[in-house]
């Protein structure tokens, strides 16, 4: 017998709310990238426009966890529980940040073309968004393995941010329109290289919850 069915019902209520929040943040990862590649403006818009309700999930995350620790009396293990829910959902909202970074920027070239096709950008936002369901993941499973392997898929997102910047570097010129963009495709590729660090956050928060101790992912 559940010896404490309030905190536990309150704590997968807090867990149900996160991977809301989780997934509504990696459609708008997704959203916003597929905006730059088509230049769709109007898909655009709707990206800044959801992160409202991303900024309500993290208000509720946050009232869920400091009334579980303020009328459950949680023990140790519990409050890691509860505090790396909370540290997750603040990932998450800099993540959807990022989304509405990348969405103000096809806005902004509304009426272009694109210098080049998009090619590693897209690569790079596949990877993150991967990471972002791994770490999920690896927090409702509690699975130390599962968050440590996403060392791995941090550094190619790396390697792809590096290859992106000497490309960009490469095609600079005197013109200024085609400088502009390529400045802003940088920043892109700049702003998926953040969202696969929150990601990886994610995954040390997870083995910090599990075992107690802190191992850094990004290294």
């Amino acid at each position: 017998m559940d010896a404490r069915p309030g905190f536990h019902q309150s704590l997968s209520l807090l867990q149900q709310e996160l991977l809301e929040m989780g997934n509504s943040t990696q459609n708008s990862i997704r959203a916003a990238v597929e905006s730059l590649e088509k230049l769709d403006e109007k898909a655009a818009t709707q990206v800044i426009k959801n992160d409202d309700l991303l900024d309500e999930y993290l208000t509720k995350i946050d009232e869920l966890s400091l009334r579980l620790i303020a009328l459950q009396q949680p023990m140790a293990s519990d409050l890691r529980i509860i505090g790396t829910a909370l540290k997750i959902a603040i990932d998450l909202e800099r993540i959807a940040d990022h989304a509405v970074d990348i969405a103000k920027i096809t806005i902004r070239f509304a009426g272009e073309e694109l210098v080049k096709p998009l090619e590693i950008i897209p690569q790079m936002a596949e990877i993150a968004i991967e990471m972002l369901q791994e770490s999920l993941l690896s927090y409702t499973e509690r699975d130390v393995h599962r968050a440590a392997a996403l060392a791995e898929k941090d550094d190619r997102v790396d390697k792809l941010y590096s290859t992106v910047m000497q490309e960009i570097m490469g095609m600079m010129s005197s013109d200024y329109v085609r400088n502009r963009q390529l400045t802003h495709l940088l920043f892109v590729a700049h702003y998926l290289e953040r969202v696969a660090d929150h990601a990886t956050n994610i995954g040390e928060g997870v083995i910090y919850m599990v075992t107690g101790k802190r191992k850094d992912l990004n290294i």
